[in-house]
């Protein structure tokens, strides 16, 4: 091998590394959340993760510094796969972006039950994941915002942030589970009750000019 093949010869091999420890990493962190939706709100062990993700513990330990830091890669994971609602069209009228954000975060909420309930039940013991848990929620109402400010617009400052408070609280994720375990209502009947409660708590909407 001539001298110059060497240095592209290893910078290849060290490439390959690179590569099968980010599908490695991301192995793991997929096994995780598979495992967190079955055992919520419980929190997996190592070995049953290494065992999901077909590599050893040891593996786990040098892409994580524990199980916590694991859990923070995983709901860092699912908060940039979360689909935003489509931002509202100009003419979009009233119940056509209720039922767009209602649509969005419905799918959201039942997809993503199982870990949140681990997140919510494991923050304490994180820093990291409390702050994870903020920003989702200041994510969920900095979107609200956007979807209805055409009705926020026309109330104090004082009052919207009430709303919002409340829009949030109805649409948290333990909102929808209570709907569909507790009552037992269809994905079509809670998206409905959603609709139907974002309708009758928004102002009227100002008419256009």
């Amino acid at each position: 091998m001539g001298l110059l093949q060497q240095p592209a010869a290893r910078a290849s091999k060290v490439d390959g590394r690179r590569l099968r420890s980010i599908k490695t990493r991301r192995r793991i962190i997929d096994a995780y959340l598979s495992l967190a939706h079955e055992k919520s709100p419980l929190i997996p062990t190592a070995v049953e993760i290494a065992r999901q993700a077909n590599c050893s513990v040891r593996s786990i330990f040098e892409r994580f510094s524990d199980i916590h830091g694991l859990q923070v890669a995983a709901v860092d994971q699912v908060l940039s796969e979360i689909t935003p609602p489509p931002p509202p069209r100009e003419g979009d009228d009233r119940l056509t972006r209720i039922r767009a954000q209602v649509e969005t975060r419905s799918r959201s909420c039942e997809r993503w039950l199982p870990l949140w309930r681990s997140l919510m039940a494991n923050q304490g013991e994180s820093v990291e994941l409390r702050q994870r848990a903020v920003a989702l929620r200041e994510r969920i109402v900095a979107r609200l915002a956007s979807m209805y400010e055409v009705e926020l617009s026309t109330v104090s400052p004082a009052d919207r942030k009430r709303l919002l408070i409340v829009l949030e609280a109805l649409t948290d994720t333990e909102s929808w589970a209570r709907m569909k375990e507790f009552f037992g209502l269809s994905f079509e009947d809670a998206c409905q009750t959603w609709t139907q409660a974002i309708d009758r708590l928004l102002p009227p909407t100002p008419s256009r000019a």
